[in-house]
């Protein structure tokens, strides 16, 4: 009885979301009200501006995804939507504000505390009915029971996870298929599903298809078998072979597209990195500005030539820049040519030695970040002519422009850069791309800061 209470009342955990994401808004209003006035209630004047909040998640969490089902799905992306919904409805109730000609109420020191404070409840009061939900699933609850048609490696490598994340609260009840798939029970052969589903599909919630899509034929025709089924149907193909970057599901004229490789950077997320990057370079460059003028003079007084050492590079889209860095090479140095590796034998003189042992050489980079040419964040860019030969040695290795290049990055802040095993940079470089947001940046330059300057493998 207990074991499906959860499932028997799904609207239930449903109301708890929208509940706990109200009792959310309204206690940040309270507590920053108490902080402001030493009062919960709010004036009369604020009323308004509560409700406004309050009607405005109402629209704009659903149509963000708020409640739809996260089983099985990471926690942080969760928490990740939860600050979206919440940061869009203060921008938005502060728009209806100034529309409004003041007639709505509005308070700049109380919506900054309102802000954080309704950020923090509302994160933490979804992450842990979040941590409840999979415990619970984890003991046997709120339990959706599963049949898996196919018997091959995806639909072997798919129950083994099932079972090996019983947080997701997935109970494999058996496969179809010619062979039986490991710690699962055969239920029949392909042509055996329609009789099942109709005799026992009152005790199956979804219907998963692991099938490789070379089997096109025999997915229509289990489909076709599927076609009175009432359960939630999903096929889960055998992408083997394939570099997922970024990948998903969108619709293109009403046809289902699966997106195997995309730049993450596009739409609002390539906005919010443009403002990350100017607002962060330009602020960089103020407060480093007598560090560069130092390092500048220091150029200029140790060897004859120019301050700045111009190299074409490649970034996103295979657009390539004049990266900048600070000569720490005699004039003509790279006379006979370049090559890869053996940064360590190079010559140098002895301030380009301090410098690029530091990476303090790297600083100009801001300034391509502030011309738009690089992101703060994101993978190392390399020389046209590396380019090239790396693009068919190296798997992978092309896909790391599908985002412009950063003065760090994830591979920089693990140990891999200058001489180290370049196949290791690519993999951090690709984890990037499909993983990124706003907080791994933010993770990422913290991170620099503290270990990403002087380095071993800095040269």
């Amino acid at each position: 009885m207990i074991k499906g209470f959860a499932k028997d009342h799904s609207m239930l955990v449903a109301a708890l979301h929208r509940g706990s994401d109200l009792f959310a808004i309204f206690f940040g209003f309270a507590a920053s009200m108490w902080l402001i006035n030493g009062d919960i209630w709010p004036q009369k004047s604020f009323i308004l501006t509560l409700f406004l909040s309050v009607a405005i998640a109402f629209w704009l969490y659903p149509y963000l995804g708020m409640y739809r089902t996260w089983r099985g799905e990471s926690k942080v992306k969760e928490v990740g939507v939860a600050t979206v919904c919440w940061t869009l409805n203060q921008i938005i109730l502060g728009a209806i504000y100034y529309i409004s000609d003041h007639s709505v109420n509005y308070d700049n020191t109380l919506f900054i505390y309102w802000y954080f404070i309704g950020l923090v409840s509302l994160v933490v009061i979804r992450f842990s009915i979040r941590l409840l939900l999979n415990k619970y699933r984890a003991k046997g609850g709120n339990q959706r029971h599963v049949v898996v048609i196919g018997d091959g490696d995806i639909a072997n490598k798919l129950v083994c996870k099932i079972l090996n994340s019983p947080w997701t609260g997935y109970k494999i009840a058996g496969s179809f298929g010619d062979e039986q798939i490991q710690n699962s029970a055969i239920l029949g052969d392909f042509n055996e599903i329609e009789a099942y589903i109709n005799e026992n599909g009152q005790n199956i919630d979804q219907i998963w298809i692991a099938l490789p899509l070379s089997d096109q034929l025999l997915v229509d025709q289990i489909l076709h078998s599927l076609r009175n089924a009432t359960q939630t149907i999903r096929y889960i193909p055998d992408m083997r072979g394939f570099r997922l970057i970024n990948h998903s599901v969108s619709d293109i004229a009403g046809m289902p597209v699966i997106n195997v490789s995309m730049s993450p950077i596009s739409g609002g997320n390539q906005l919010l990195k443009t403002i990350e990057d100017k607002l962060l370079s330009g602020l960089i460059l103020l407060m480093i500005s007598p560090i560069l003028l130092f390092l500048a003079i220091g150029v200029k007084v140790t060897s004859p030539g120019p301050v700045f050492y111009r190299q074409e590079r490649v970034s996103w889209n295979n657009k390539t820049f004049m990266m900048l860095k600070f000569r720490s090479m005699p004039q003509n140095s790279e006379k006979d040519g370049v090559q890869w590796g053996g940064a360590k034998g190079k010559t140098t003189t002895k301030f380009g030695q301090l410098i690029r042992k530091t990476s303090l050489d790297e600083l100009p980079q801001f300034i391509n970040v502030l011309k738009g040419d690089m992101s703060i964040v994101g993978p190392r860019p390399e020389r046209t002519v590396f380019v090239e030969q790396f693009k068919d040695e190296i798997p992978g290795y092309m896909q790391k422009h599908m985002v412009k290049a950063g003065i760090t990055g994830w591979a920089q802040i693990n140990g891999w850069r200058g001489d180290t095993d370049l196949q290791k940079r690519i993999d951090c470089d690709l984890y990037y791309i499909d993983n990124w947001s706003l907080w791994l940046d933010i993770k990422i330059i913290f991170l620099t800061i503290f270990k990403g300057f002087i380095n071993k493998n800095a040269c």
